[in-house]
């Protein structure tokens, strides 16, 4: 691990300590016998029936990246995306934001592709991610009787809002991804020309080269969409996606018999958002803001007892982030590979790309 990433874990675990410490203070009457009681009595079907879900999740991630291989690899199955996609993500989970171009690198390699063509794809799919959960977001918000409802209504005003500058976002993504798509090239020689001056001692390539590339790679990302059917086909796997990963959610909730958590769906999407903003402050294999952010939230929004709080997120972030561990591993050892390589390989090759000379 180099420095950077030792200051950065640094950082993490003292902002994750303070957080710790100020819900001991707010929560100082905390019941570890009741925390464990209530964990203890949820319902063990609908945790298996969660963690299928978010399987099925995984494999339409599968699904979605075989379409952006349509157009350069149509022999592409399924199958064959299925393992690096639960390696890459068991990378994820295990190793941090370090393990983040696992997938792609092992799909570039084993597709016979250049990585950085998987690495456009892979910043191609953020933006339906972003752009499908913001499409069940906005619906849940504005829906007539789905977040009045909820335990304390002033949130309302405080997720319109949210709502509001998720929109905002998705309309400005697509637009400079319009943009690109037309005028990538240009763009790409703009901004290298611009910041063609400024460099950095740990790179050889100046940052102005490393920008343009990213666009270049960006704008790469966007030609493997072809044509609407295909811009169709990726938004409807994408909805259907994270529908299946609110179902998750709510089967986890709902798998403790309380009525403080028999959450309605699209209330759920709440606790995924909240969880979603966490996880940028996250400590590799622990992670920490995830599980903080949905206790929090679900203390706070849903008036859930802080004991029935904390084994809920912690179980919801293992059903929903920290499952696909023993399925990537088990992978992984099948196939003779080890994640922290792959980890290393993968920012190597990612290094190599943004250097390198051409397009």
């Amino acid at each position: 691990m180099d420095k950077k990433r030792i200051v950065v874990s640094a950082v993490v675990f003292l902002i994750l300590a303070i957080l710790v410490y100020l819900q001991y203070r707010h929560w100082q009457s905390f019941d570890w016998g009741t925390f464990w009681t209530q964990t203890h009595r949820i319902n063990k079907f609908q945790v298996v029936y969660a963690v299928a879900l978010i399987y099925i999740a995984y494999a339409l991630r599968a699904v979605r990246w075989k379409i952006f291989l349509e157009p350069v690899r149509p022999q592409a199955t399924i199958v064959s995306l299925v393992s690096p996609t639960l390696i890459g993500f068991a990378g994820l989970a295990l190793l941090g934001r370090a393990g983040e171009f696992i997938r792609p690198y092992l799909i570039a390699r084993r597709q016979d592709l250049p990585f950085s063509s998987q690495l456009a794809v892979w910043a191609v799919e953020r933006i339906f991610d972003i752009g499908a959960f913001t499409l069940l977001m906005v619906l849940a918000i504005f829906l007539p009787s789905a977040l009045p409802s909820i335990p304390h209504p002033e949130y309302y005003v405080r997720f319109r809002e949210a709502g509001f500058v998720l929109i905002a976002l998705v309309a400005v993504m697509t637009a400079g991804a319009v943009v690109i798509a037309r005028y990538g090239e240009a763009i790409a020689q703009w901004v290298e020309e611009r910041f063609g001056h400024l460099s950095s001692s740990r790179h050889a390539a100046s940052l102005g080269h490393r920008l343009a590339q990213r666009v270049r790679e960006f704008r790469l990302g966007l030609n493997t969409i072809r044509g609407p059917v295909s811009l169709l086909w990726l938004t409807l796997v994408s909805v259907g996606m994270w529908y299946i990963i609110a179902l998750a959610y709510k089967a986890v909730t709902h798998s403790y018999g309380m009525d403080a958590l028999d959450i309605p769906l699209a209330q759920i999407l709440i606790l995924m958002g909240s969880s979603m903003v966490g996880s940028m402050l996250q400590l590799p294999a622990v992670g920490g803001g995830s599980q903080m952010a949905t206790i929090a939230t679900l203390s706070s929004v849903f008036d859930v007892p802080p004991e029935m709080a904390a084994s809920c997120g912690i179980l919801l972030w293992l059903v929903t982030f920290a499952v696909v561990i023993p399925a990537g591993l088990f992978l992984a050892h099948l196939e003779r590979l080890s994640l922290r390589k792959l980890s290393e390989e993968s920012h190597r090759a990612e290094k190599a790309e943004l250097e390198a000379p051409g397009a």
